[in-house]
């Protein structure tokens, strides 16, 4: 079969999923369809927002479907009409077999890191987090239990001990749009030989990647230096690392932080002291020497450097975070 000639649905929404869309669209693949979640309201006017994939697939002219519902017997019926052979699911909801299992192909997603490793919905920040120094994408069949299908294609990429989440999204976004593309090409050629992720666990238990809330984000300081500086990179630009800065009369700042550099050093100080010259240096001590803060954000402020901070915020070493 031709590339031209094989009817792809593409399932996604953020603009993680837009890259490996516009490279199938770029590349002469058939996409006779695009499946992205319903528009929502957002910003101050509540304005309906197009989701990333689909701002892309109207410049493209692609049929667009938008269902509330995944089971809805309308939207079956739509992606039925499509006769697609194989559908493409990258950064979408997870799908009811009734959908994954319609292409006579089958249905693969691309996921954003080394599976079994880090299955869930937030692999990037959680590899990063645990001081992982490679991670990559990895294309699989979709089954049942989430994340767990059998593996098609893997690429790889190293973690620098100064990259953060953002860093690392965007390179995985590159590569996955080149593996999604090698393994349409494979199944197109009729190599359809996958691993089973057991047969790489061989009864290990695997690295998850829960989803993040706010609560997972708060910092504790009384952990190494290490596991705070990649704490804090783990979850930068977003959502983000926070704390809490308490000052002389008891008023509490609430800080995002997004850069930090890390200073291993004998501390007198009880981890969360603050030490700080109040105009460009502000220094926070761990169980193992200190974290000095580069990127922060007070709530309702813009991102800004320590040194902009503190000209706007009288900041002294009787101050602490919490």
């Amino acid at each position: 079969m031709d590339k031209k000639d094989l009817r792809i649905i593409y399932m996604g929404t953020p603009d993680f999923a837009v890259e490996s869309l516009k490279a199938l669209v770029e590349g002469g693949y058939n996409v006779v369809g695009v499946v992205t979640m319903p528009d929502k309201p957002a910003g101050r006017g509540l304005k309906l927002q197009y989701s990333p994939v689909k701002e892309y697939a109207l410049s493209r002219s692609l049929p667009l479907l938008q269902p509330e519902k995944l089971k809805d017997p309308q939207f079956i019926a739509e992606l039925q009409a499509l006769k697609a052979d194989l559908q493409i699911v990258v950064a979408f909801r997870m799908l009811p077999e009734v959908v994954w299992d319609m292409p006579c192909l089958g249905t693969f997603n691309l996921h954003a890191s080394l599976l079994p490793q880090y299955r869930g919905a937030a692999p990037i920040n959680w590899a990063v987090i645990n001081g992982e120094t490679e991670t990559g994408v990895t294309t699989f069949f979709l089954t049942h239990e989430i994340d767990t299908g059998k593996i098609i294609e893997q690429e790889k990429i190293p973690i620098d001990d100064n990259d953060d989440a953002g860093m690392v999204h965007d390179r995985l976004m590159l590569l996955g749009a080149k593996l999604v593309v090698k393994t349409v090409d494979r199944i197109l050629n009729g190599n359809l030989d996958s691993v089973a992720q057991e047969d790489i666990l061989q009864g290990k238990e695997p690295k998850l990647a829960p989803k993040i809330f706010k609560e997972t984000c708060e910092i504790n300081w009384n952990d190494s230096t290490k596991q705070v500086y990649d704490f804090i990179r783990g979850l930068s630009p977003y959502p983000a690392a926070w704390t809490e800065l308490k000052t002389p009369n008891g008023e509490l700042l609430h800080l995002k932080i997004f850069e930090t550099e890390k200073h291993f050093a004998k501390q007198n100080n009880r981890p969360g002291t603050l030490v700080t010259d109040g105009k460009k240096i502000m220094d926070v001590t761990t169980n193992d020497g200190f974290l000095r803060l580069v990127s922060i954000q007070q709530a309702g402020k813009k991102r800004m450097s320590v040194a902009d901070f503190l000209r706007g915020n009288r900041i002294t070493e009787a101050d602490r975070l919490i």
